[in-house]
């Protein structure tokens, strides 16, 4: 974006979710460059309101809980959006698009924003939705007290004021972005309580109100009569059931007890879509598979062991046995091919055992042995993958001892606990908010434990830079850093792969920032 380019951007107060595509000038983002998601053979017609609706999710945990601080999960990221409003939205053409705030302006600089909310929109208590809400929904991620895994992407907010039914928002410096930033799944506006937020009721400003909230086994929802549009919540009612097992999960969708299921393994994908009545949806997007490789602890903590592990590994095998072609090769960073600054220069890393023994040699071994933590809870076929890595990695003298670990604790008592494991990402909307929420040193979701001056620099700089030609190298330098010095591997890019049952209608296109339509197929879904 060059710098006399328009920072202005005002959007129509009333919204159609059939065909409205925001010009995303004053964000920076426009069209971020992310795959589209239009389906051949979905079910699409015009929307109808009615029926109870039941969805099995592969996600969830007993430990989840309503702040949207901690939220981490395909289970509690499309309760918050069913639930909650926020101040923007990504749309499925994959622009930023108003939500709560029904339009923005920005300074010259873009270090200035002012949204302005939307009139008459009430929580589902009845109380009116004020900047006071926005301004507290966001301080609750702010602040060296907060734990939330949103806290690096609200750092950069100096002040935030309310003007009659305008929030202005003052940063540290630029951001193009910040517009896209306010659509993260953490970032709901609840209700203000004191010097906080009621994020314990469920008490949102959403399609639908909570009606219970049991962590782990299922959430139930009913529509919201209220809402401010009657273009979104087509379902009565909704139960959102945790089915972890995969074949639990198919079964659920085969007997008809669900009307859809996400994470439907690449390799039974085919046989599904044979099922009578079953179709299965693919998007593409953001989503990639790791494993994360803990560089504050031994021997992860060596640049030349990670190296050998990452030409240790074979790449396009885990693509071919994993994805079955539902996906790319990874290149160790997290900016998927579709986006708007990947790094098309970057050399792949290829599968080279003499290489990884090279850089064996070079951290001082002769061999390596290390435990790999993994289980279907973080990827579907992540057990699989851990073995296929293990077998590659055996021609460059690394033992790999692949450990499976239970399902439910994965993401407590697992993921940034174990020194190796594996991991899925939905990857983010952004170059800047994949990066801030888990690369930039000390951020909560830093699952390496990861730290590089000049990586942290770049970050600050590069979310600043209105110059498109300078934002890109920066960003090109950024993933080339987390591709030679990171503690990640990302062997693999997926699809989102999920099915729905007969009678399930959606429109033709479909948002591929994570999951099943956006994770926001809850109001955007309807029984045709």
């Amino acid at each position: 974006m060059k710098s006399d380019d328009k920072r202005n951007l005002i959007a129509p107060a009333r919204i159609s979710r059939r065909g409205f595509l925001q010009s995303t000038a004053a964000t920076g983002v426009a069209a971020a460059g992310l795959s589209t998601g239009l389906m051949t053979g979905a079910a699409y017609a015009e929307p109808k309101r009615g029926g109870h609706f039941r969805m099995g999710k592969g996600h969830g945990q007993t430990s989840d809980t309503l702040d949207p601080g901690t939220w981490t999960n395909g289970f509690v990221i499309p309760l918050g959006f069913g639930i909650h409003g926020y101040m923007t939205q990504i749309s499925t053409a994959g622009s930023v698009e108003p939500n709560v705030a029904e339009s923005w302006e920005a300074s010259a600089d873009a270090s200035v924003w002012r949204f302005k909310l939307r009139s008459g929109l009430t929580f589902h208590d009845g109380r009116a939705v004020t900047p006071a809400d926005v301004i507290a929904s966001l301080n609750h991620h702010r602040g060296e007290e907060s734990t939330s895994a949103a806290g690096p992407l609200v750092a950069q907010i100096t002040d935030m004021s309310a003007e009659g039914d305008t929030v202005v928002v003052t940063l540290t410096g630029g951001n193009a972005d910040f517009p896209a930033t306010l659509a993260d799944y953490h970032l709901p506006v609840c209700p203000a309580d004191g010097d906080g937020i009621d994020w314990k009721s469920g008490n949102g400003c959403g399609p639908y109100k909570l009606v219970e909230f049991d962590p782990g086994v299922i959430a139930r929802l009913e529509r919201n009569e209220n809402d401010w549009t009657d273009e979104r919540g087509f379902f009565d009612s909704i139960d959102m059931v945790v089915l972890i097992d995969p074949n639990a999960r198919t079964s659920a969708l085969v007997s008809g007890d669900v009307h859809a299921i996400d994470k439907v393994d690449p390799k039974t994908a085919a046989l599904l879509g044979r099922q009578p009545g079953v179709t299965i949806e693919r998007t593409d997007g953001t989503q990639h598979y790791t494993f994360a490789m803990s560089t504050n602890k031994d021997p992860f903590t060596d640049r030349n062991v990670r190296l050998a592990l990452k030409h240790a590994i074979n790449r396009q095998e885990l693509v071919d046995k994993i994805l079955f072609g539902y996906g790319t090769v990874g290149n160790d960073h997290p900016i998927g091919r579709g986006q708007k600054y990947f790094n098309t220069e970057l050399a792949q890393t290829p599968y080279d055992p003499d290489k990884a023994k090279f850089y064996l040699r070079e951290a001082g071994l002769d061999s390596l042995s290390v435990s790999l933590s993994a289980a279907d809870a973080a990827f579907p076929g992540a057990v699989d993958a851990a073995v296929l890595f293990q077998n590659s990695a055996g021609a460059a003298g690394i033992d790999l001892d692949v450990v499976r670990e239970p399902n439910d604790s994965y993401w407590s008592d697992v993921w940034m606990q174990k020194s190796f494991s594996a991991v899925y990402w939905g990857g983010r909307f952004t170059e800047d908010q994949m990066f801030a929420t888990a690369y930039e040193s000390g951020v909560a979701w830093n699952d390496t434990f990861w730290s590089n001056a000049r990586f942290d620099e770049l970050l600050v700089a590069a979310r600043a830079e209105l110059d498109e030609d300078k934002r890109r190298a920066m960003y090109y330098e950024m993933q080339e850093i987390v591709n030679q010095d990171g503690g990640v591997i990302v062997p693999m890019f997926a699809s989102y792969i999920f099915a729905t049952s007969d009678g399930v209608a959606h429109d033709e296109m479909m948002a591929t920032n994570w999951d099943a339509d956006g994770e926001r197929w809850m109001e955007r879904w309807w029984f045709a």
